[in-house]
């Protein structure tokens, strides 16, 4: 019986966790969890709730809500109570509030038992900051995904013009630099490589080539498994 696996990828905003991680779980079958978006969905909330500076609300309203992932035909659609919001989640305001819901210690506690209760079926990829360290630390695979902070805003800018946004660069690159800072310095779950993570620098490669090496890394642990 095949063993049943878990594939981390960690790394910044614009590394291209995200995409590359879905293109890995389709070539291998297997069942594709964005954590950020649980954390998007929370911040969505709290916008909406105009509790944004009031943590304890924060996580109360995380305690409260109820978040699953729909992923289908290389799209994750996002429920906040039953309530599509996989659209509103990625907007600009969101981006920019995003890092500061996420280092509060008892909204990461609250979602970091939701995600591994979606982990416990095995044959997962599942990406965001802190699955190889903190979420999954025995994870068999872990990946830590980089990229320039240049080409990481050019991909975030092409991503808001491919849905119809218009942003400015600077404005991107600001909060990008912000929330490296915010993700690398909070107390809870910083943004860290694991020790054990290959660390792959996407600036100059396809997303065809981010996703063989990591499905590489899958059939050499295999390969290794059979022959202990």
């Amino acid at each position: 019986m095949t063993e049943k696996m878990i594939i981390a990828i960690d790394g910044p905003a614009g590394s291209g966790k995200s995409t590359t991680a879905k293109l890995v779980a389709e070539k291998l079958g297997f069942l594709y969890i964005d954590t950020g978006a649980m954390y998007r969905a929370i911040t969505f909330a709290a916008i909406q709730n105009n509790i944004l500076e009031n943590y304890e609300a924060v996580i109360q309203l995380t305690k409260n809500s109820e978040i699953k992932l729909q992923f289908n035909d290389g799209i994750t659609k996002v429920f906040l109570n039953e309530l599509e919001v996989t659209e509103e989640i990625r907007s600009p305001l969101v981006n920019s509030q995003v890092s500061d819901i996420s280092k509060i210690n008892e909204v990461r506690e609250e979602l970091v038992a939701k995600q591994r209760k979606m982990g416990e079926v095995g044959d997962v990829v599942m990406e965001g900051r802190d699955i190889g360290t903190v979420v999954f630390p025995n994870a068999q695979i872990k990946v830590f995904l980089t990229a320039s902070i240049d080409k990481r805003v050019d991909r975030r800018v092409k991503e808001y013009e491919d849905n119809g946004k218009s942003v400015k660069y600077d404005d991107v690159k600001h909060n990008l630099v912000n929330r490296d800072i915010i993700d690398s310095t909070r107390t809870v779950s910083p943004l860290l490589k694991a020790e054990e993570a290959l660390e792959i620098d996407t600036s100059n490669l396809s997303i065809d080539e981010q996703v063989e090496k990591i499905v590489k890394l899958v059939e050499e642990y295999r390969i290794n498994k059979q022959k202990v």
